[in-house]
């Protein structure tokens, strides 16, 4: 099926900042190795392989732009700051924001299992697509798309030195304007046992909310965390803005 004024994955394209000259590498980008396991006979390759690839071009780009942005930041918090980025939420975060869950290759199985919202999948697919970049258009191209698809959260990540531990720092800022500690409310849970998504919501004050997703307890609180102190810095003080 063709878009209108392109191919198939024309929008795709758009969204990811780069135009393909070898549409196969696009494709086998977004194939998970339970389509390829199920048309074996066809040869069709899954995106293991470059998704390896695309594994180690978005770690050496992110380092060599954390360097840039940060040339006084130690080797351990550049470090530590990497992996608060290159992680399979984040990843499957970016995944989302390309549409790449409609466009993946997914066998029966993982159709049924709904494949396409997880995020080992979609994380595996980003980097996977990142690969691809790298080979069809060289280093420069896939460090333009890194660069592009990375640079808020890289303008970003110094306010947030702990590591990401937004409890922590939404606690200090409740303490300090409303004299009380946040509350956390578990809003709703759904999806299989095996891949449960928890949707929680930080409180704070009389009317401040937050709310935030994971795939456990933890990760959804830190989520709603790092919304309302996303709130409260607007209002209250440009100093604790994640």
């Amino acid at each position: 099926m063709l878009e209108e004024g392109g191919h198939f994955y024309s929008s795709l394209e758009g969204l990811l900042g780069y135009e393909f000259r070898n549409l196969d590498l696009l494709e086998t980008a977004l194939t998970h190795k339970s389509y390829s396991h199920e048309h074996a006979c066809d040869g069709i390759d899954s995106n293991e392989r470059l998704e390896f690839l695309g594994d180690a071009v978005l770690e050496l780009v992110v380092s060599h732009l954390l360097m840039t942005y940060y040339p006084d930041q130690p080797e351990g918090t550049l470090s530590r700051w990497r992996a608060a980025l290159v992680n399979e939420k984040t990843l499957a975060e970016k995944a989302r924001a390309l549409g790449l869950g409609s466009h993946l290759r997914l066998g029966k199985g993982e159709e049924k299992n709904q494949g396409r919202e997880k995020d080992s999948l979609l994380a595996d697919a980003y980097e996977a697509l990142l690969g691809a970049v790298y080979l069809d258009g060289g280093f420069e191209a896939a460090f333009q798309v890194v660069k592009r698809h990375f640079e808020m959260d890289l303008e970003d990540i110094e306010r947030a030195p702990s590591g990401m531990d937004f409890k922590s720092k939404l606690q200090e800022l409740t303490q300090s304007i409303f004299k009380s500690a946040p509350r956390y409310v578990l809003v709703a849970e759904e999806g299989p046992d095996h891949d449960k998504v928890f949707h929680v919501r930080a409180e704070a004050g009389q009317t401040w909310v937050g709310f935030g997703s994971g795939k456990n307890k933890k990760e959804a609180e830190q989520q709603a965390a790092k919304d309302l102190l996303a709130r409260l810095a607007d209002l209250f003080s440009t100093d604790t803005k994640v």
